[in-house]
């Protein structure tokens, strides 16, 4: 049974046909927001941006939201095989102080994810931020006029309107949560972002590591970080609200070349509230030049519990932290099987792949 499936947009499945899957070919590489679902991806991160991007030379824009941005930031440092190694751990060790039977309080959770990016960046922005082929691009969710700050009533209030207004029309969103782009000035992000209300800030040392923590800041479980430097003031946070999986338009990316995306399921899903609107969940012209690695289904099926590590496992394992850390690098042991599919497939001079 393969592990590995590869789906891909029509103009990208007739390259991977006449050319195969060459690194050469990739400009753009996004990364999903989905919290322990993108341990999966472990393996495959480090081959990709170990011995296989790491042979070209050309210039690779990485694109995340939450997780993802976490795991494109590591990408940019100069051992990425050893810092994918090292973020797998910490993710999966991770473990917050709480009442027996509570979950632990956001300001819990901010306060040890903050101190668990500072261990794994402080001192090496400048690193990520000067790498010589890879420019860095973090998405994160600002809020508006009643989300602009956070607060006990106003939050929840706010969010109710923006899942509201989400019904409605995805675009509407933005008169409550607006994107806001953390790009690397040295080139800027090679496609529009004219689908929803977005600003774009310069990323540098200064903003660095406010804007990923901000990025990661799921409402509710973490507290929103307020005023990044740089940037326009008011409460942040994660970039999966309006950017769940980066459903871009690729298609409209300023040269030639394809999108890379190792995901974690075969829907793109435009933003974290579109998770129930069935609707919203297909593929469209926007893709039509991305490669889109997934797990498969069934052998998704032979991983502990028969699923991807989630959120949910912290409820159910609770304070059983060790039940849950065999559970989840389990699975990141099993899913040696992505990357080893994913090198094989490189090796072929024409490869198969399924529509979008």
């Amino acid at each position: 049974m393969q592990a590995l499936h590869v789906h891909a947009g029509p103009k990208a499945r007739r390259h991977l046909l006449e050319h195969g899957l060459r690194a050469s070919d990739v400009r753009i590489v996004p990364a999903a927001a989905g919290g322990p679902k993108g341990l999966i991806l472990n393996p495959l991160d480090k081959f990709i941006f170990g011995p296989w991007l790491g042979t070209t030379d050309h210039t690779v824009h990485l694109l995340g939201a939450s997780i993802g941005a976490w795991r494109m930031a590591t990408a940019c440092l100069a051992d990425p095989q050893a810092e994918f190694e090292a973020l797998a751990q910490g993710y999966i060790h991770q473990q917050y102080a709480g009442e027996p039977g509570k979950r632990p309080t956001a300001q819990a959770v901010t306060q040890g994810f903050a101190a668990k990016l500072d261990e794994c960046f402080g001192g090496r922005e400048g690193q990520v931020l000067s790498h010589p082929r890879y420019r860095l691009h973090i998405f994160a969710s600002r809020g508006r006029h009643i989300l602009g700050r956070e607060g006990r009533l106003r939050t929840p209030l706010g969010y109710a309107g923006a899942f509201a207004a989400n019904l409605l029309q995805r675009r509407a969103m933005g008169a409550w949560l607006e994107r806001v782009v953390f790009s690397d000035p040295r080139e800027a992000l090679p496609l529009p972002l004219s689908d929803y209300r977005s600003q774009v800030v310069a990323l540098n040392a200064g903003n660095f590591q406010a804007s990923l923590l901000a990025s990661c800041s799921i409402p509710f479980w973490l507290q929103a970080v307020h005023d990044i430097p740089g940037a326009p003031l008011g409460a942040y946070w994660d970039g999966g609200i309006t950017d769940y999986h980066l459903h871009l338009n690729y298609a409209q990316m300023s040269e030639p070349g394809l999108v890379l995306y190792p995901h974690f399921q075969k829907t793109v899903v435009p933003g974290w509230l579109d998770k129930a609107l069935k609707h919203r969940h297909r593929a469209t012209a926007a893709l039509d030049n991305v490669v889109l690695l997934t797990p498969n289904p069934e052998w998704v099926r032979s991983l502990p519990n028969a699923k991807l590590p989630d959120r949910n496992d912290f409820t159910h394992y609770a304070q059983d932290v060790p039940g849950r850390v065999k559970a989840w690098q389990g699975a990141v042991d099993e899913s040696q099987r992505l990357r080893d599919d994913f090198a094989t497939l490189t090796q072929l001079s024409s490869v198969p792949s399924q529509p979008l």
